[in-house]
């Protein structure tokens, strides 16, 4: 029961903080990401520099989860290299399909450990993996650029 709280009130906390939910002044890279079956729209603006995420923030509309977690990634790879941002990606991605993590990457996730839960309700996971979808979709662009 201790765990429910600690997950409900870190949703919570997360979901209405306007700590990253603003535009950047000069991002580098911006992309949309939108989840149709439930309305949730993300726009996530990183600054990237050196292949280092120098600042992040996002704008959009959704439930308290997928804004919830749209900022703990944000929350997670801040100053972290491209590389280190698309690991933790990849983590949190295999932890919400189920796949079985180390006890070091699920350290890795901090935070967004607290999520694994929500791959034990199907119609939240497309809610909670959002803006991690949105961040790989960003790099990828990137990657088809050069």
């Amino acid at each position: 029961m201790e765990l429910d709280s600690i997950y409900t009130e870190l949703i919570s906390e997360h979901s209405r903080s306007k700590e990253h939910k603003h535009h950047l002044e000069c991002p580098n890279m911006s992309l949309k990401g939108r989840n149709p079956s439930c309305g949730d729209e993300i726009t996530l603006e990183l600054q990237v520099e050196d292949g280092y995420i120098k600042d992040a923030s996002f704008v959009g509309i959704g439930c308290a989860i997928s804004q919830a977690s749209t900022s703990i990634m944000i929350d997670l790879i801040k100053g972290e290299s491209v590389a280190k941002a698309r690991h933790l990606a990849n983590l949190f991605l295999r932890m919400i399909k189920r796949e079985e993590l180390t006890e070091d990457e699920e350290e890795e996730l901090d935070e967004a450990f607290a999520l694994k839960n929500i791959s034990n309700m199907p119609a939240r996971v497309k809610c909670a993996v959002l803006s991690w979808h949105t961040l790989e979709e960003a790099f990828k662009e990137v990657e088809g650029k050069h």
